[in-house]
């Protein structure tokens, strides 16, 4: 399991910068980001060094932040990469409660999941899926 920081930010003006530098100015390192949203509100998902000293720092400068076990998964970046990935989850009955991909490299992508369990890891890796190590993020 990977541990991501989310930070849940009104969708003003100024506040995901707020919140940004809140953990460079703590000497954190992001390493990757993820911003989703609506007309109210946003959520964003970080990759960084110490989520939860980002956390921490965070809940002091106000904002609500939390850190979040999820499965990242090394797929080809082909047409059916993920696909096969996401059927593989569904016939394994394994819940997904949210997902993002990012290239990392022309023949390689990470595919984040949420999902709903505690086995997830080993019923990918047992199905010959490459389980993605904390530091394997960080030098993608």
């Amino acid at each position: 399991m990977i541990s991501q920081l989310s930070i849940f930010l009104q969708n003003k003006k100024g506040h995901l910068a707020q919140a940004v530098s809140a953990i460079a100015d703590a000497g954190i390192n992001m390493h990757a980001l993820y911003l989703a949203d609506t007309q109210d509100f946003g959520v964003a998902r970080i990759f960084c060094d110490t989520p939860e000293a980002a956390a921490e720092t965070l809940a002091a400068a106000g904002f609500k932040a939390s850190v979040t076990p999820v499965v990242a998964v090394r797929i080809p970046n082909e047409p059916g990469g993920l696909a096969r990935l996401l059927r593989f989850c569904d016939e394994a009955d394994m819940n997904i409660e949210y997902a993002y991909c990012f290239g990392v490299q022309q023949k390689s992508a990470i595919d984040v999941l949420k999902i709903d369990g505690d086995d997830a890891e080993a019923k990918l890796a047992d199905a010959g899926f490459h389980v993605v190590a904390p530091d394997e993020i960080y030098a993608a």
